[in-house]
């Protein structure tokens, strides 16, 4: 369990790193430069950092550390907790901001920035990570250290079925971040969370279940296996595929495009009134057919 501890302690450190980085942009940047940059590389850093342990975890611990299923699930999810409880409203991820960017919710140079900020990060992110793999602090990081530069590819599925899968969830991913939209934080972090970490349980073995462009950029796409194309279409056309459908599909429509609904159709919130019988001479009569039977006198 020591490289486990090991582990943790890079976690810890890497929470303590990236928190501190966020009060001390906030400190110092204005609110614009904060929300759209700082923010955004400072929690895609923190995200890809976790991630790249959390891989080694997952591809080094059943054989060399002895960690089943259970214990590493358990560890994702309560990782995603903490990301979602110390991210200080930043994504963290493409498909989240180009999510923002229909909905009319992000100029586009705010969306521009933070892709840009997103980028960033990660490269500092695996930078950092694989400084910290060098030490050899454990016998996983070793190991991890030396199989690193001759990475194996995190796709081990046909590319449309890695695409369809990663498509697939991060189209709940959307749908439920759509869906959870305004409500407490208390209760949309865990199902966010807990989310994510049956999407892991179920495609990670598959595609690494990444739903984050960023990320698989930064992880996988220099390992050999596939070309870059593949890649693209599994990890950034699935994905993006996934937000537009969820966006249609809750809305209708993909407000910073069209403004008429695509495809519910939306009913008058005016109500026609309806002509009342009115008494007459010749018995019971609505105004209109009283104003026809009148003629000139």
């Amino acid at each position: 369990m020591a490289g486990l501890n090991v582990s943790l302690c890079f976690f810890l450190a890497t929470f303590a790193l990236c928190q501190a980085a966020r009060r001390a942009a906030k400190a110092l940047l204005p609110g614009g430069a904060y929300a759209h940059f700082a923010r955004e590389a400072a929690g895609t850093a923190q995200l890809g950092a976790c991630c790249l342990e959390m891989r080694m975890l997952v591809e080094l611990g059943p054989w060399a550390g002895g960690f089943g299923p259970d214990l590493l699930l358990t560890l994702v999810f309560l990782l995603l907790l903490v990301h979602g409880a110390t991210l200080d409203g930043a994504s963290a991820n493409p498909t989240v901001s180009l999510q923002r960017f229909l909905l009319a919710e992000a100029s586009l140079l705010g969306t521009l920035l933070e892709l840009a900020a997103q980028a960033l990060g990660v490269q500092a992110a695996g930078a950092l990570t694989r400084l910290y793999w060098a030490w050899g602090l454990s016998d996983l990081h070793v190991l991890q250290s030396l199989m690193d530069p001759h990475c194996s590819s995190a796709l081990r599925t046909a590319v449309p079925h890695g695409a369809l899968l990663e498509g697939s969830c991060a189209f709940l991913l959307h749908l439920a971040l759509l869906r959870l939209q305004g409500s407490r934080a208390v209760h949309r972090v865990p199902a966010v969370a807990l989310l994510l970490t049956a999407a892991a349980g179920t495609a990670g073995p598959l595609t690494s279940a990444f739903l984050n462009p960023a990320l698989a950029a930064s992880v996988t796409f220099r390992c050999s296996g596939h070309s870059v194309l593949e890649y693209i279409q599994v990890y950034w056309l699935g994905p993006v595929t996934g937000m537009l459908l969820a966006v249609l599909l809750y809305h209708g429509r993909l407000p910073r495009l069209f403004q008429r609904n695509l495809l519910y159709s939306q009913k008058s919130k005016y109500r026609v009134p309806r002509g009342r019988p009115v008494p007459g001479p010749g018995g019971s009569q609505t105004p209109e057919e009283g104003s026809r039977g009148r003629g000139p006198r």
